[in-house]
């Protein structure tokens, strides 16, 4: 990626998250990365983010046999969330009993929108 198209890519990830921050009241932080597993935009240490969603995913990826969309793992302390799309990923950490259809739904469509170039 070209280092202009870096940067864009940057914020417009960051301006999604910006958003997805918005319409998610319970959550409590998330990451936006690219296909690679580059992190894009966090809402804290981008390298700690990236570490933790590589891990998620490649467990996740290692129990289904072939990489997953999504998961969805719920603790007593919070949940946490990641969604696949095209060559991006999100995921984000939540208080308990978050409306777990509602927030991949907003994953997802951040997502979506980064990808149509729409944030």
């Amino acid at each position: 990626m070209a280092p202009s198209t870096a940067a864009a890519a940057r914020e417009d990830a960051k301006q999604a998250l910006d958003y997805l921050t918005e319409m998610s009241p319970d959550l409590r932080g998330a990451a936006i990365l690219s296909g690679r597993g580059d992190v894009l935009a966090a809402s804290g240490e981008p390298v700690s983010w990236g570490d933790a969603a590589t891990e998620l995913l490649r467990a996740a990826d290692a129990a289904g046999g072939e990489p997953a969309e999504q998961v969805h793992v719920a603790t007593a302390d919070g949940e946490v969330f990641a969604v696949r799309s095209g060559a991006l990923a999100a995921v984000a950490v939540t208080d308990r009993f978050a409306l777990a259809s509602l927030t991949l739904f907003d994953l997802r469509s951040v997502l979506r929108s980064l990808q149509k170039g729409e944030r």
